[in-house]
């Protein structure tokens, strides 16, 4: 069974990895969809977020990265996915994906939200996080690849 685990992913981090890695031991196929969040400012472009995706899971044959706009249940629709994965860090966000997963089910009837907790090493983890305090020399060795580190170090020296 294919799933699809939608996200801005700006950057991906070893939360969203460690997701990605624990829902494909349960599907046959993870389409990681890169979608633009038009409430959040992004630091790369979908086509750079997309590559350092790829980038991570080019071992992983399981994993498809995608980039798509409009709405989760149309893209599902369009390509046969009847399966969302979300990851949930606190119970903000599960009630943020519970209401989240029950409008998908109202768009698209055969759509099933599975919700894998974050490994608690990643609880606190986030992309915004990372960028916060990447900007303020901080290390984020321990919360993004190495080369989503250097990625960020050569995205905030183009800006400077």
């Amino acid at each position: 069974m294919k799933a699809i685990y939608p996200g801005s992913f700006d950057p991906i981090t070893n939360g969203h990895i460690d997701i990605v890695n624990r829902a494909s031991h349960f599907f046959d196929e993870i389409i990681v969809a890169v979608l633009v969040n038009s409430k959040k400012q992004s630091l790369f472009s979908i086509g750079e977020r997309s590559i350092l995706i790829e980038n991570e899971f080019t071992c992983n044959e399981k994993v498809k990265v995608v980039t798509f706009q409009g709405l989760l249940v149309d893209y599902m629709k369009e390509n046969n996915i009847k399966a969302i994965i979300k990851g949930l860090r606190t119970v903000t966000d599960y009630g943020y994906e519970a209401q989240m997963a029950l409008i998908n089910k109202q768009l698209y009837r055969e759509a099933e939200t599975f919700f894998i907790h974050s490994s608690e090493k990643y609880s606190f983890l986030s992309s915004s996080i990372v960028k916060n305090i990447y900007s303020h020399d901080g290390s984020v060795s321990d919360y993004v690849p190495n080369h989503v580190e250097k990625a960020l170090k050569e995205k905030l020296k183009q800006q400077s």
